[in-house]
């Protein structure tokens, strides 16, 4: 995205509007499209990873071979985002909930998240996502 001289309204408008395009292709399994909102060198961070599952992916590529088996193993609508604003315009902390089941085992994956997005020039430098390592261990059994 060109580096115009924005507002610091339109610069949180922009970052909130990446966010809710991350969810948007999440829900529709276009992991190709979800993963072009990410900066070349960005960090995926998951600090309640389950033991044996990865905490931290760096690089698209990496961040992308994590993330594409994802809508064969969930099925997801996210809901009651609520964006908490911050003195940095392109730094996004939201709160949401999913609603969906995980695939195989049709078991539900209701999960709630608190997710610290730091964005610059409308891509995701680093993505720390909090969320329930027990709801995804019971959706696998």
């Amino acid at each position: 995205m060109e580096n115009q001289a924005l507002t610091a309204e339109e610069i949180r408008e922009r970052a909130q509007e990446v966010f809710r395009n991350h969810l948007k292709h999440l829900t529709d399994g276009d992991i190709k499209a979800w993963i072009n909102l990410w900066a070349e060198d960005g960090v995926l961070e998951f600090p309640y990873a389950p033991k044996g599952y990865p905490d931290r992916m760096k690089g698209k590529r990496d961040i992308y071979v994590y993330m594409e088996s994802f809508p064969k193993n969930f099925e997801v609508v996210f809901t009651d985002l609520i964006f908490h604003i911050t003195e940095d315009p392109e730094l996004v902390i939201a709160e949401l909930n999913s609603v969906g089941k995980q695939r195989e085992t049709g078991k539900p994956y209701n999960q709630t998240y608190i997710s610290v997005v730091e964005t610059k020039d409308g891509f995701i430098t680093r993505y720390k996502d909090y969320w329930n390592p027990l709801v995804f261990i019971d959706s696998l059994k």
